[in-house]
């Protein structure tokens, strides 16, 4: 076992030991907090579901649908709360972390016209994953295309980590020896997505302009 998971060990343990005892409720419930801001690590939990999947006392599209299902409610969750105290939130505590009201107002900008996909693409990011719900509530992305991309991005997500625990079965735990994989996937995408969204914007730039 890597140093990471020595570390996580106390979490592994509860996570396992819940999602053992409760079933595809307990990986719902896991994905809810972990869309909620709340850093339980989908890492651990779907492939550790994957395992059970390969030791035939889980389904794999129930698993998928489960983890999926958790990550809509617990981003909406998210949403909401951006939606309805977020932008007071950083008007006032911001300043402690160097985030002004430029800052807030861009990022409103940004999510009202890029939201959707910006949801998409930060549901396939690890970390970014669980708080990217929080500027699309406070940037008001249209809430309707939020939940389709966040749902279609979750079960991408998933469906992997869930399929690489399925694979590796009894060694799941082995899954960090395979994060340069995971790494190089999410340099890729946040490259790629970036420069997407800078030509969008010297694009609408121009259209201002004319």
């Amino acid at each position: 076992m890597s140093v990471v998971f020595e570390i996580l060990r106390p979490l592994i343990e509860f996570i396992t030991s819940f999602i053992s005892s409760v079933g595809y409720i307990g990986i719902f419930f896991l994905m809810v907090l972990e869309s909620a801001m709340i850093p339980i690590p989908s890492e651990i939990i779907m492939p550790f579901s994957g395992f059970l999947v390969s030791a035939g006392k889980f389904g794999p599209i129930l698993v998928v649908l489960a983890g999926s299902l958790g990550n809509l409610v617990g981003s909406i969750l998210t949403y909401y709360f951006g939606l309805k105290v977020g932008r007071s939130f950083i008007i006032r505590y911001g300043k402690y972390i160097f985030f002004k009201k430029e800052h807030l107002e861009f990022t409103e900008r940004l999510f009202q016209n890029y939201g959707d996909k910006i949801s998409f693409v930060g549901r396939l990011l690890p970390v970014i994953r669980t708080y990217v719900s929080l500027p699309a509530g406070i940037g008001k992305t249209n809430f309707t295309k939020f939940v389709f991309y966040t749902l279609v991005g979750s079960l991408i997500w998933n469906s992997v980590l869930t399929y690489a625990g399925m694979q590796l079965g009894n060694n799941w735990k082995n899954i960090d020896k395979y994060s340069i994989y995971l790494d190089i996937a999410t340099i890729c995408i946040f490259i790629g997505f970036s420069i997407w969204l800078i030509l969008k914007f010297k694009k609408s730039r121009k259209k201002q302009i004319s």
